[in-house]
């Protein structure tokens, strides 16, 4: 069982990246056809699971990483076509910059913060519930 302060702290970072996903989708969701297993935009419950993009934060204990702990950003298209290294960088690019923005708004006084933490893009700072 998790403790109630978490699953409220994870469902306000979520409502963040179903905000990020829906303008993603605004904005490039006409570059590339959707995975054909996936509904369109909109008609789930849970934008991670419909629509062309997927963003989602995982947390970690961060064990071997010298940041610490905390959580793994995934930005990703869910289509078979082939996506180009400049629209990725692209959609990425932008999916964290409305991420980082909305972080001090919804998490005030918390100083967290998005980095580069070897292979993956890791929000960090304080998670205390």
């Amino acid at each position: 069982m998790r403790h109630p302060l978490a699953e409220a702290w994870e469902q306000q970072l979520e409502a963040v990246l179903q905000e990020t996903d829906r303008k993603l989708e605004k904005c490039f969701g006409h570059l590339y056809r959707r995975h054909p297993a996936r509904p369109a935009h909109g008609t789930t419950a849970n934008r991670r699971y419909d629509g062309l993009f997927h963003i989602t934060a995982n947390f970690t204990a961060g064990f071997g990483s010298s940041s610490g702990p905390g959580y793994v950003l995934t930005i990703g298209f869910a289509t078979l076509d082939k996506v180009t290294a400049t629209d990725r960088a692209t959609v990425e690019g932008r999916a964290l910059e409305m991420i980082r923005s909305r972080l001090p708004e919804v998490f005030p006084d918390r100083n967290l913060r998005i980095i580069r933490d070897g292979e993956v893009w890791k929000i960090i700072g304080d998670l205390s519930l």
